[in-house]
């Protein structure tokens, strides 16, 4: 996951939220590998917190050791309580400033990898304890089958047991051939599963179905031809595997919070800070 300040200036985020301003005092929260951008307004200065996604549910388990019995239950208690993968936090430039020593002070340290490996957790923990109480959680439990199939993005969380060699075949498959047509009953057959059980061992090791992580390879490959080539948005869809410009786009869309149109014309690689 990303924790990012907004220190100075502002911005137009862009993810799956839509589009949205933010500006200093903003503080962004962002899931693992959730697609997300900015467009400067004048300029903006930040500062990034990446903190890694088995070691803020280790925290989660430990937070609420009262009610978890195990580690294998924090996964499930994680991506159940915080169901928004984006979302910006208006904690407020007073409130702010004071986090800011602290950022200075993990950047310094996070330069000498290993050194004062004990201040750097003080730190996050400083920094986390006045951001977290500002996030927001939600009180309508989500199944895993409904997230899932929710949101074609990377998965929120992973479980903590060793990855099925039948879902590695798959997740190679179609990392190595986006643009084929691929069904998940095809899927299945290759790795000699039927599709139910493909889509358990998938979703347990991945956190999204098959056919909802190759939309998630698409949508990154096609923001990279749409920064790096002059090919219109329909020959992009095809490439990536969609012969509907309609399916693209709006895949696309749903992926990041704004068109394959908007995306082109922002000139991300000249123009645009990612974050």
């Amino acid at each position: 996951m990303k924790v990012i300040v907004v220190r100075d200036g502002s911005a137009v985020l862009f993810s799956e939220f839509g589009q949205k301003p933010v500006r200093p005092g903003d503080v962004i929260v962002l899931g693992p590998n959730v697609l997300c951008g900015s467009e400067p307004e004048g300029h903006v200065t930040v500062t990034t917190i990446y903190a890694d996604t088995d070691y803020v549910i280790d925290q989660a388990f430990w937070q609420y050791a009262g009610i978890l019995r195990n580690r294998l239950d924090a996964p499930v208690f994680v991506k159940a309580t915080f169901t928004e993968p984006a979302q910006i936090v208006r904690l407020g430039e007073q409130h702010t400033g004071l986090l800011m020593p602290w950022l200075d002070e993990l950047v310094t340290l996070s330069l000498d990898k290993g050194a004062r490996f004990l201040r750097i957790q003080a730190l996050w923990f400083a920094v986390m304890d006045r951001i977290a109480p500002h996030i927001r959680v939600t009180d309508r439990r989500v199944s895993p089958s409904q997230r899932t199939r929710s949101l074609p993005v990377h998965p929120r969380v992973r479980r903590f047991a060793p990855t099925r060699a039948e879902a590695a075949e798959v997740r190679e498959a179609l990392s190595t051939a986006i643009s084929e047509p691929w069904t998940l009953d095809e899927l299945a057959g290759m790795v000699h599963l039927s599709s139910k059980q493909l889509g358990r061992v998938f979703v347990d090791a991945y956190g999204k179905t098959p056919l909802a992580y190759l939309t998630m390879l698409r949508v990154e490959e096609m923001a990279r031809m749409l920064r790096e080539t002059d090919l219109t948005i329909q020959q992009v869809g095809r490439r990536v595997g969609w012969h509907s410009r309609n399916r693209a786009t709006s895949a696309f869309q749903q992926a990041t919070g704004l068109t394959p149109s908007r995306y082109r014309t922002m000139r991300v690689t000249e123009n645009r800070h990612p974050v």
